[in-house]
Formats: structure tokens, C-alpha cells, sequence
């Protein structure tokens, strides 16, 4: 008996690229209940649809991603190692939904399973989720309108099936645009999350085949920005060349909120402290000291040694009040019994920080690795005064329960093997405390 799932046409290893590609949602989830059921004819009665309509779902989606998911044998069909890649992601995609669908209605006082479950029908692929996500970051149907090549009336009608379907009202109207509302904040959270699962399933494919592409975003603070990202990023590149990375440099929250939506795949530089993480899973690489910096013709770069006394009346340019750096300098002063220092100048942009630095007698207190070209040309010094307590711990930032793109892994590991060979040479402090 010829099985039904040989009308799908793939040849093995023809697969392309999914990028932005419109997948389906309603496709997965159905290739998902096959992938479980272990047959169509069982999925089609899991879902009240026909064999051949289930039949026709799960070779939409394997066309569409390039892919044969299952092995087709003449007794059934055995999920593969493509088939299992996506049904990973589907499977967190599904669990994303259901979150929302609860949250919904808690907020709303329902039943568990209640009316916002109807939001899983009202999503036909990841295009609809891509919009939402649009609308709430430009609250311009019109920008997005152009942005998606559709009609300002398409944008329109499509918002209001969604909302109609979910019966959750996503955006408030008003003459200034759209405002997202309090539910509609949840949606474009857990919206988020899913197209984050959907941009891995390029990554996670190309790797079973031994090819890596895809995207990967780096959240880069202060500190792995001079030397050891730059490095790592050539490396991994000229390795791997078809991966792109795009590295975001903002402020610590800003890029802990993008961590928990999935739109960075995970932030390296300085940790927090684990009370101020929350749901951010965090892993120690190397250690970092705290350097009192100025321009080498400074007054006090003359002195074989100084105390934290010495400091006093002198003009500071410093990081941003929520830095670590800046924590440190801060509780050495108040240690010593002096007022921690006010600054003439703050800023989160290394080059605005060298060059007040270069052109003024004010000090500044970051890690003397982020100053590191300025300092081996001797247009900086490092000052002669050890600040106390002021060790704290450099590695990777990810979302508890994440899973990072192929891609992603291997440049943590990329970053891991160069911290552990600059250890070896002495050339950064290895981890005091482990379990950080």
C-alpha cells in the first residue's frame, strides 16, 4: 500500500534557508501532532480533520522549510533528525502560546482554558506574529503598512480578525497611533518568544547538514567590546562564514529586557548580583578588577603609590550610575569614609570616555581592559592605587530555559575557549567564586 505522505516531493539535502521566511503556524502544530500520534490517520483524528488534510499540512511545511521531517517507510513514517529539530521548536512555540492563554485569563478572571485559548485559531503564521510585534514597537499602521508591503487596510482588517478571534483587545486607538494595552503587552511578549523560536529553526537545520547559518545577537556590554568579543566574532566568521552576528550595545536592563523576550540570544560582560536576575541564568568566565585611569601626563600619574585620600576633589568622568564599575568606586569611597565621587561627566560610550579622558585631568574607574589600546600606547595610565572589593565576574547572561541557536553556541564557546587560553597565559583572572 503506497503510503500517503510520498506526494511530498523534497529530494534529501535540497533545503534553502527559512530567514524570513512565513511559516505557518497552523502547519507546525498539526506536523506536531504527527510527530506525536506517530500517524496521520491517528493526528487527523487527534484534530477532527481529514487523513488527506493532515496529509497535505505536514507537506506544506516540509517544502516550505526544504526538508523531509519524516522518513517514509511502507508500514508509516518515522520522525527524522530535521523532523525532530522543528518539532523541538514547535513544541516551545505551542508552550509560549499556552502560557499567553493563561495569563489571558487570569487577567480576566477565566476558567483555565477559557476563551483566549481561541488566540492559537487566530494565528495562521508567523507573519501575523511578526505585525503585532511592529505594531507595538512603531504604533504606525502605516509605517507598517510599507514595512510588510501590504495595504494600510490589509494591516487593518488582519488586526481586527486577530483581535476578533483571540477577543483580546491588543491596541487602544488614538490620534497619535496605536497604544499597546495591558494584555496586548502580554501578547507582544510571548509573540516575541515564538518568532525567536522560528528564527532557530534556520540555524538548527543548516547545522544537522553541517552547515551554519543563520542570525545570532550578541548583547555586548561594556567590558567584552575592546577586546575579547571583537576577537571572537573574526574567528567564529572566518570559520563559519555563512552565520551573520549582530551585536546590540545598550544599557544592562535594556538588554536583559531583549534577552527575555528572545530578541538577543544572550548578553556577555559583566554579571549581576543573582537577586537582581531573576529568570536570567548566569555563568561565570573570568574575573575583572576595577582601574582608576587618566592620561599619563595626569598630575598623579607622576606617584609611586596613592591612597583612596589622594582621590579626593579630583574631576571624575564616569559610567552610568547602574554600572558595576561604578557600584565599586562607589563603595571603596564610602569604606575609606569620604563621599563617593560625583561626576563632571556620565556616560555609557567608551569613545566619548577616552576622548574626555585624552583631552582633561579627570580620572575615570573602569577595567583597564576596556582602555587597553590607549593604555600599551601610554596615552593612558593605569594609577597606582588598588581600589578594594572591587573584583567582580566577566561571562554569559542567558534566559533561564532558553535554547540558543547552533550558532549562538558556538560563539559562547568560541568566547569560553579564548578566556580560558588568556587564563593560561595570565593575562585574566580566573573565577574566585565558581558558583556566581
Amino acid at each position: 500500500m503506497t503510503n500517503a505522505f510520498e506526494e511530498t516531493k523534497i529530494p534529501p539535502g535540497t533545503g534553502h534557508p527559512i530567514g524570513d521566511a512565513d511559516i505557518s503556524l497552523r502547519h507546525l502544530f498539526v506536523f506536531a501532532t504527527v510527530a506525536r500520534e506517530g500517524s496521520a490517520a491517528s493526528a487527523a483524528g487527534k484534530l477532527l480533520r481529514g487523513s488527506s488534510a493532515i496529509v497535505r499540512s505536514v507537506g506544506a511545511l516540509e517544502r516550505q522549510l526544504g526538508e523531509r521531517l519524516f522518513d517514509r517507510h511502507p508500514r508509516g513514517m518515522v520522525i527524522n533528525a530535521f523532523g525532530q529539530a522543528v518539532l523541538t521548536r514547535a513544541d516551545r512555540i505551542a508552550a509560549e502560546l499556552t502560557e499567553l492563554s493563561q495569563a489571558v485569563d487570569e487577567r480576566r478572571s477565566a476558567p483555565p482554558g477559557g476563551r483566549a485559548r481561541a488566540i492559537f485559531s487566530a494565528l495562521p503564521n508567523s507573519r501575523s506574529l511578526a505585525f503585532v510585534v511592529a505594531l507595538a514597537e512603531r504604533s504606525n499602521m502605516a509605517a507598517v503598512a510599507r514595512e510588510f508591503g501590504l495595504t494600510h487596510a490589509a494591516i487593518s482588517t488582519a488586526l481586527k480578525t486577530l483581535e476578533d478571534r483571540s477577543e483580546i483587545e491588543l491596541f487602544d486607538r488614538s490620534p497619535r497611533g496605536l497604544v499597546t494595552t495591558e494584555l496586548g503587552q502580554i501578547v507582544v511578549f510571548r509573540f516575541r518568544r515564538c518568532l525567536a523560536e522560528l528564527r532557530h529553526i534556520d540555524s538548527d537545520l543548516s547545522a544537522l547538514k553541517g552547515t551554519m547559518q543563520g542570525l545570532v545577537r550578541v548583547g555586548a556590554l561594556p567590558l567584552g567590546r575592546t577586546m575579547i568579543l571583537p576577537r571572537c566574532l573574526a574567528s567564529t566568521v572566518s570559520k563559519y562564514p555563512q552565520l551573520q552576528f549582530a551585536t546590540l550595545e545598550s544599557p544592562y536592563d535594556i538588554l536583559a529586557a531583549q534577552l527575555r523576550s528572545g530578541d538577543i540570544d544572550f548578553i556577555f560582560g559583566a554579571l549581576r548580583p543573582p537577586n537582581e536576575t531573576g529568570d536570567l541564568s548566569q555563568y561565570a568566565l573570568f574575573d575583572d578588577r576595577v582601574s582608576v585611569i587618566s592620561r599619563s601626563g595626569h598630575p598623579l600619574a607622576r606617584k609611586e603609590a596613592l591612597g583612596v585620600d589622594d582621590l579626593r576633589g579630583e574631576k571624575w568622568i564616569l559610567w552610568r550610575p547602574e554600572s558595576p564599575a561604578r557600584a565599586s568606586l562607589r563603595r571603596t569611597f564610602l569604606q575609606s569614609g569620604l563621599d563617593a565621587p560625583h561626576p563632571c561627566i556620565e556616560t555609557g560610550d567608551v569613545a566619548i570616555l577616552r576622548g574626555v579622558l585624552l583631552q582633561s585631568d579627570m580620572l575615570t574607574a573602569i577595567s583597564a581592559s576596556q582602555l587597553r589600546y590607549e593604555i600599551e600606547s601610554k596615552d593612558l595610565t593605569v594609577l597606582p592605587i588598588a581600589l578594594k572589593e572591587t573584583r567582580r565576574s566577566i561571562g554569559i547572561t542567558l534566559r533561564f530555559g532558553a535554547l540558543p541557536s547552533s550558532g549562538a553556541r558556538i560563539l559562547i564557546d568560541e568566547i569560553r575557549a579564548l578566556i580560558d587560553r588568556m587564563i593560561s597565559r595570565g593575562e585574566l583572572l580566573p573565577v574566585a567564586h565558581p558558583g556566581h
